[in-house]
């Protein structure tokens, strides 16, 4: 009877383990950590159609695509919404010249070495990774971002490709007629998109 109870308890254990490890607790996926400002993705972009680049200045030219200055928020917000009370931590962060503190969403461990420069620059768009952040009124995380999910993108890339000047669209769908793997296999030879050996290789994300 120990044995049988003891046998039933490590199954139990093992399945457990395995529910806690796919699920949003543990990937973070469709968890809204709080922030400073509850900022919409979806007012913004939806509603107002700002370009991710106003915001994300720096998302094609380093690995980081950054977080908005005060004073890309003030630009706004000093003539709209100038007394809401939503908004005063932004309000102060601006008049004492320091930077609001956000959760980060998306965070990669430290093992991990991600480009975003090195992504979009190669027609690898936003909502590959983010989702549909223009139907998000809260940001949250829609892709696990674990290896795996690297991986199947990594092996296959042609389906994900974009040309550059739809990296950053949300909801973009090829035009009437063509394929979308073979538009793909056309924009990876376009970017000079690495072998798929070298683009599996360890050492590409973890140096």
């Amino acid at each position: 009877m120990a044995l049988v109870l003891l046998s039933v308890g490590l199954l139990a254990l093992v399945l457990a383990a395995g529910y806690y490890f796919r699920s949003p607790y543990y990937s973070g996926v469709n968890q809204t950590p709080p922030q400073p400002v509850p900022f919409s993705h979806e007012h913004h972009v939806a509603g107002l159609g700002l370009d991710c680049r106003y915001c994300h200045t720096s998302t094609r030219t380093s690995d980081f695509a950054g977080v908005p200055e005060s004073e890309i928020c003030m630009t706004c917000h000093s003539q709209l919404w100038t007394e809401a009370g939503v908004l005063e931590p932004l309000r102060q962060s601006f008049r004492d010249n320091r930077p609001l503190r956000w959760t980060r969403v998306h965070d990669l461990p430290d093992y991990v070495r991600f480009s975003h420069s090195g992504h979009v620059n190669h027609g690898v768009p936003c909502e590959a990774c983010h989702g549909r952040v223009d139907q998000q009124p809260l940001t949250h995380q829609k892709k696990t971002l674990f290896m795996g999910f690297c991986l199947e993108c990594h092996r296959d890339p042609a389906p994900n490709l974009r040309p550059p000047e739809a990296v950053f669209e949300m909801g973009w769908r090829p035009p009437a007629g063509r394929d979308r793997r073979e538009l793909g296999e056309t924009l990876m030879q376009r970017y000079h998109t690495p072998s798929r050996e070298r683009l599996t290789d360890c050492s590409l994300c973890h140096q």
